[in-house]
């Protein structure tokens, strides 16, 4: 196969906020084919960069009291702990508040400005008077035009989902000052997208066979092919001062738009990894590189129409991309992955409690194909997916073998070509390699475990231990030393077919090989002829580590304070509780929404002593809370009751599910639990004050 040369990028995640697993997730699935290219040979410039522009930035620097430039530097100095803890190896990490993405944004416009692709016009659109800026949508509310539901953002309304312009809402005002808004025209620049010529381009970009996935070129035709109200309208490509961006060259006081600069800062680090390296940035560009994004649904609209249009209007040395990978969101146990629903999973607090990050990659890698689709974690499906397949059956493999070549032969192999037949390795190979090619890594780890599947039975089926007490003739002996070295030569071409997905595990099996120099593809036919001692390559996911990640402690099994230790916490807890804690005042109050609740339906929680899980009937809203009471209340015991919850507290992602609020209770010196039950009357929804 001839080499190829790969230029691949990640959506580029915004300045504002830490990484979050649907960050992590995107970037080990490109990590893991971009090892695969390297290893099969293949030059590839792997590059990602922060998206440092636009107003949430430039507002969230104003309320912390902070330049702009201050905070993305802030989060910048975060990036290489996640980077470095999941070993995602990009070649290079920029910014695009860079002077190559000012540089190649300024010259992309000036480019479509002289090809007739930009034009200006007046808008009419809100205006804040007290913080002196032009309003998004999003930081405008009001009453729905349609139900009257109030709080509604400026676009759609929550309540009855219908859409509307920001002109429509009703006692409109300003989530930033709370100042009515006003309207106030202004002149913005708009990029040509509804033009035939643009659209004619588009069409053949879309269709071109294998760019894109299916489900994505039939949702960018939607869009391309829309009449009417949904037909593909021209895109404001610009902002007014103030705004934290790159000024419009020719425009004072207007800046590009955050989304026309954003995919350019593939470029600029490209460019920035250029200059440090010596490299053509320009010639790179050219074919035969083939330009590659991994991103996720959520923006396949800017990165199948708006990106490959202005590259193709812009002109050479600017060239389309050649695909486009679109992957789905991540859940956790069928709840979709929401930072202000506390339904996702911290991947700092991961590695701060010693998971290793290559049960992630694992994971993750098993649960990703092809195609669009949304990848769920179930900690249940984790701790037997990981500790099944990379132990029990994988890692399983050299630590069975070793001990008799270590033993007997001084850990000399002796393998016979047989191994490559008897475990169907060439077929095996061929199926794996395409699968990671076509980035269907769960299809891979499932034939690599197949295969794992053969080799223990194959071990079992010669029974060395057998062999290993009888070895009173020269042939019992031989027998003993191929088995054995059968089974490393294929632990050795498994290492080699999983080293993209678990590189440090990988790298570990390779020492322990005797293999001189990094795994290439190919290396998964030499059988290594000399192990060393057997190190543990991987320890078991403990199921307390799950806890820990969905911060829920429980103490060991079985175990219990010393009776100093219990009377010591006990004198703590008694001082605690009789001591009145610092004055609040009614505003600090005023901040906790206390709401009568109905119990419509109490279950206990299989594998948890002291939860259960509360069905809340809200005044016509329905929630779901954990509720440590199962040591003073049968959970039939509580349907119908009336209790008090906390309505406001944020969601806790548990192992078990996501606690929607908190009901109250009291305790004190001596045992039992008391819920907090109002008086007869209360109706469900009823706010205590």
């Amino acid at each position: 196969m001839p080499q190829r040369r790969l230029f691949v990028t990640t959506a580029l995640p915004y300045a504002n906020g830490s990484f979050h697993i649907g960050h992590i997730m995107e970037y080990i699935q490109a990590d893991i084919w971009v090892r695969f290219q390297r290893m099969q040979g293949n030059e590839v410039h792997f590059v990602g960069a922060d998206d440092a522009h636009g107003a949430p930035i430039m507002l969230k620097a104003e309320a912390e009291g902070i330049t702009p430039e201050q905070l993305i530097k802030r989060i910048a100095d975060e990036r290489p702990r996640y980077l470095k803890g999941f070993h995602i190896q990009f070649d290079h990490w920029h910014s695009t508040h860079s002077d190559e993405n000012t540089q190649l944004s300024q010259d992309i416009y000036r480019r479509l400005k002289a090809g007739g692709f930009i034009y200006s016009k007046t808008i009419e659109q809100f205006y804040d008077p007290v913080k002196g800026m032009f309003l998004a949508d999003r930081y405008i509310k009001g009453e729905c035009p349609n139900c009257g539901a109030k709080d509604q953002y400026g676009d759609a309304c929550e309540n009855c989902s219908s859409v509307y312009s920001p002109t429509d809402l009703k006692n409109a005002y300003s989530t930033l000052s709370g100042a009515k808004p006003v309207l106030k025209t202004s002149d913005h620049y708009f990029f040509r997208l509804s033009d035939p010529k643009c659209k004619d381009f588009l069409k053949e970009w879309l269709e071109k066979p294998g760019r894109l996935q299916p489900q994505v070129v039939n949702k960018a035709k939607e869009w391309l092919e829309g009449e009417g109200d949904k037909a593909l309208a021209d895109w404001d490509i610009s902002r007014d001062a103030p705004y934290f961006g790159i000024p419009i060259p020719d425009a004072p006081g207007k800046y590009l738009y955050v989304w026309l600069d954003a995919p350019i800062g593939y470029l600029a680090s490209l460019k920035a990894y250029c200059s440090k390296n010596n490299l053509d940035f320009e010639r790179l560009l050219e074919d035969p590189t083939e330009q590659i994004h991994f991103i996720g649904k959520d923006i396949i609209y800017f990165h199948t129409l708006f990106w490959p249009a202005m590259l193709h209007f812009a002109g050479p040395p600017y060239r389309v991309p050649d695909h486009v990978y679109v992957h789905g969101f991540i859940g956790v146990s069928g709840e979709k992955m929401s930072k202000s629903r506390g339904t996702g999973i911290d991947p700092l607090r991961y590695l701060d409690i010693g998971m290793n990050p290559e049960w992630l990659r694992y994971y993750i890698a098993a649960k990703l194909n092809a195609n669009v689709e949304d990848v769920d974690f179930n900690p249940d499906d984790f701790l037997a997916r990981v500790n099944s397949d990379l132990i029990g059956k994988y890692v399983n493999i050299a630590s069975r073998a070793s001990g008799f070549l270590r033993k007997f032969f001084g850990g000399e192999l002796k393998p016979d070509s047989s191994w490559i037949a008897e475990f169907g390795a060439l077929e095996t190979e061929r199926d794996i390699r395409e699968a990671l090619e076509a980035r269907e890594f769960g299809r891979a780890i499932r034939t690599a475990m197949a295969f794992a599947d053969r080799v223990n039975q194959y071990f079992d089926a010669q029974q060395p231990w057998a062999l290993a007490k009888k070895q009173e003739t020269s042939y019992v002996r031989m027998d003993l030393l191929t088995a054995c070295s059968n089974c490393i030569a294929a632990f050795n071409a498994l290492t080699v077919w999983l080293a993209p997905i678990v590189p440090s595990t990988a790298e570990k099996a390779r020492l322990f090989l005797g293999q001189d120099k990094p795994f290439a593809w190919d290396d998964w036919k030499i059988a290594p002829r000399q192990i060393e001692k057997y190190e543990h390559l991987m320890t078991r996911v403990d199921e307390k580590q799950l806890n820990a990640l969905f911060d829920i402690p429980e103490p060991p099994a079985g175990a219990a304070p010393s009776p100093q230790r219990h009377a010591e916490h006990q004198q703590h807890e008694t001082k605690k509780e009789s001591t009145v804690s610092e004055h609040i005042s009614i505003d600090d109050f005023s901040k906790i929404d206390l709401r009568v609740a109905k119990i419509t339906r109490a279950e206990a929680v299989e594998g948890a002593d002291k939860l259960v899980k509360l069905t809340l009937d809200l005044g016509g809203e329905t929630r779901t809370v954990f509720a440590g009471v199962k040591s003073a209340y049968a959970p039939e015991s509580l349907n119908g009751r009336l209790t008090v919850v906390v309505a406001n507290l944020a969601p806790r992602r548990m192992r078990f599910g996501v606690s929607e609020g908190m009901v109250l209770a009291a305790s004190g010196e001596g045992p039992g639990i008391f819920l907090i039950a109002p008086d007869s009357g209360a109706l469900p929804g009823m706010r205590v004050k």
